[in-house]
């Protein structure tokens, strides 16, 4: 599968990619979907910021396909799943809810948990083959615009070890970056217009407006390749 950076350099949108966007204001929001990875005798090691979890577990099931593997870690909702998903335990705070995954699955089973709560945060540990995907069972930071003076986030939130050429050739798609020993990648995101659409114009309820309406705006794609540094920009509406 693309990963929703890639879609939207390649001029694609998918409901997928508005996910990715649905929370966001205007404004500019600096160092997002970062990526650190490393290449040593044909084996990759990946790093990232929260952006690529959900995604991560997509592909990761698509390549598990029926085989089970022993799955860790959590979904975090809003809305109460009790009696949607099948959990080990539950916590909860300020409204949020962490279910508990502790279990074997199959990558079946895992993509139609990813399509039943596609708004849902989905961090799943597991293994399938030589790869490996660890992701910290922690609900993830909400997005808020940059402000100066702002710390880089730590680009470890998820962990991909694997020697899949296709996984990371839709991850790091770039054709100056078809070899590297290590890489970095960082997107700033520059919402500039929030497009609502015409049937929720007379919308009385702004929380269906705001999961509704599309962001419009641009990415700016910064590589730093083995030390040679490399930035792009796109224009996208999701």
């Amino acid at each position: 599968m693309d990963f929703f950076i890639k879609k939207i350099f390649d001029g694609k949108s998918d409901e997928l990619v508005h996910l990715q966007f649905k929370k966001f204001s205007k404004g500019e929001f600096k160092n997002k979907a970062m990526i650190v990875a490393k290449k040593t005798s044909g084996k990759y090691s990946i790093s990232t910021t929260q952006e690529y979890s959900n995604e991560f577990v997509r592909a990761m099931a698509e390549k598990l396909g029926e085989e089970k593997t022993s799955v860790t870690g959590v979904v975090v909702s809003t809305r109460d799943l009790t009696g949607e998903l099948d959990f080990q335990n539950k916590k909860q705070f300020m409204g949020v809810k962490q279910y508990i995954i502790e279990r074997e699955m199959s990558g079946t089973e895992i993509l139609n948990l990813c399509e039943k709560f596609p708004s849902s945060f989905i961090g799943l540990s597991f293994k399938t083959g030589d790869s490996e995907l660890k992701i910290k069972p922690k609900a993830p930071k909400s997005a808020k615009p940059s402000t100066k003076g702002e710390e880089k986030p730590k680009v470890d939130f998820c962990k991909l070890k694997t020697s899949d050429i296709n996984l990371i050739s839709n991850l790091i798609f770039d054709p100056e970056a078809r070899d590297f020993n290590k890489i970095e990648i960082k997107h700033d995101f520059f919402i500039e217009d929030i497009i609502i659409p015409e049937e929720l114009k007379q919308e009385k309820d702004f929380s269906k407006i705001r999961e509704m309406a599309k962001r419009k705006g641009k990415i700016i794609r910064e590589l730093d390749i083995d030390g040679r540094k490399i930035k792009k920009e796109c224009e996208f509406e999701a």
